[in-house]
């Protein structure tokens, strides 16, 4: 995770970024802080990013690689507002330890990218449409030796995977059919039929964007609805306010990068 010490919107990257808006800096670091507590609290370790100054969106770690089993693939940013954060990852991976591999196409790690160990022996699932480009998910499937499932993207207000699809434990997933083709979302339906479907109130509310460690699912406080189907299909949710890190297109996921050892 990366603390929102610069956090900001000072520019438009995507339909939820509004920069008439005002941001309360002071709130979006309460509320992160909030996120961290929980997540410290459900038994999770979390390593912290360095926050650098002119990079306001790096609070949304998330999007700077995609690590499964100790190897990481890096991430390259479609907008110039955001390429700098790529070399932070980086650097963050290589101080560790981690097998770190370059990228050579565009790819906004797990915005775009979800992982499923024990779906059909280690699934990899993997957004196009807006953001990551398809020669990214080709790529993925070379460094990880898994299979990767394209799946494309069609409502601009979604335009990473993790706004509208969230894994929930070790082979089940959640989605919101909508923001997937109708080709893509035959896909999902075969591959997952137990999954739990959202509506659109649901993804609207960044319900989507979540973390879930197969039983606790950590998510938006206002997606309330959408927490009462999850408790209905047997999980636990654990709702966080992030309202002010919304104001810049992410919620729970968008602020938590998975180390896969």
């Amino acid at each position: 995770m990366c603390p929102p010490e610069h956090f900001a919107v000072d520019y438009a990257i995507n339909a939820w970024m509004d920069t008439s808006v005002p941001v309360d800096a002071a709130l979006a670091l309460k509320q992160w802080e909030g996120l961290r507590e929980v997540l410290v609290g459900l038994g999770h370790e979390v390593r912290l990013l360095p926050a650098r100054p002119g990079l306001p969106d790096m609070v949304y770690a998330a999007n700077g690689a995609f690590v499964v089993d100790g190897t990481v693939y890096g991430a390259r940013f479609k907008h110039a507002q955001r390429a700098a954060e790529a070399a932070e990852h980086r650097a963050f991976y290589e101080a560790h330890g981690w097998r770190y591999v370059a990228p050579t196409a565009t790819n906004e790690g797990e915005g775009d990218f979800a992982y499923l160990p024990d779906a059909y022996g280690g699934l990899i699932l993997a957004g196009h449409g807006f953001r990551t480009e398809l020669a990214a998910h080709a790529e993925a499937q070379e460094v990880f030796g898994r299979p990767v499932v394209s799946l494309r993207l069609v409502d601009s207000r979604f335009y990473h995977l993790d706004t509208a699809l969230a894994v929930l434990d070790d082979r089940n997933i959640t989605y919101f059919p909508g923001a997937f083709s109708p080709a893509s979302q035959r896909v999902l339906a075969q591959l997952f039929p137990d999954a739990v479907l959202a509506d659109e109130a649901d993804a609207l509310a960044f319900g989507l964007n979540l973390v879930s460690d197969g039983r606790n699912v950590v998510l938006n406080s206002e997606a309330s609805g959408f927490a009462e189907k999850l408790a209905a299909a047997g999980y636990v949710p654990v709702p966080v306010d992030l309202s002010e890190l919304k104001k810049g297109g992410g919620s729970v996921k968008c602020c938590v990068a998975e180390l896969r050892p």
